[in-house]
């Protein structure tokens, strides 16, 4: 009977550890596949010839629903353009579209999303907005130069932000590349532990 007491607690304690982690999964998401996809590719790779020839795929944070949240857009249509700087001495031309508020883990947060004249005119990417974004994880679980997140112009005044979607800028795998800076308006003030997280090259 002690014994069988036993086995049932562990059982008990099984059934509530996978009730407390209920908002994870351990599948590969389409957002990974695609990823790991697009840096395994020699033609869409950012990665150095030595990282790539040992490359099985990027570093993702598990999803978690809990990154995914839903904010309020509010667009700033006077907004003046400026020239963002990057890692190298390119500047790209950018505005600030909106600005979005949300909730994330208990605290209101807001965001500047950033639209490009460039992409603008460009087919395809005509709604397209940027949201840079540091983070308590950069330098630690993810790239110290902070990451970002694609989105689009919604319909409405709702935007969904999905964190797990988070990646890292292509100067975090080959210094070659120009990225934009993200701006320091853009720091949450809490760990962000959803989408991809810091790169170790081979390269040296």
């Amino acid at each position: 009977m002690v014994k069988r007491l036993s086995v049932f607690g562990c059982i008990l304690i099984i059934i509530c550890a996978c009730k407390e982690q209920k908002h994870y999964h351990n599948e590969t998401t389409p957002f990974q596949k695609k990823m790991n996809a697009t840096y395994k590719d020699v033609t869409t790779s950012p990665l150095k010839p030595k990282d790539l020839e040992v490359f099985e795929g990027l570093d993702f944070f598990d999803f978690d629903s809990t990154y995914v949240v839903k904010g309020v857009l509010t667009p700033t249509p006077n907004s003046e353009w400026f020239q963002m700087p990057t890692t190298t001495s390119r500047v790209s031309k950018e505005r600030i579209y909106g600005v979005v508020t949300f909730r994330l883990l208990g605290e209101l947060y807001r965001l500047s999303l950033y639209q490009g004249e460039a992409t603008m005119t460009t087919k395809g990417f005509e709604d397209y907005l940027f949201l840079p974004f540091l983070d308590a994880t950069n330098g630690f679980e993810t790239y110290g130069g902070g990451r970002y997140i694609d989105t689009k112009i919604p319909q409405g005044d709702t935007l969904i932000l999905d964190f797990n979607t988070a990646y890292n800028p292509y100067c975090a795998y080959n210094e070659n590349y120009s990225c934009p800076v993200v701006p320091r308006a853009n720091y949450l003030k809490v760990k962000v532990k959803a989408g991809v997280k810091a790169f170790k090259s081979h390269s040296y």
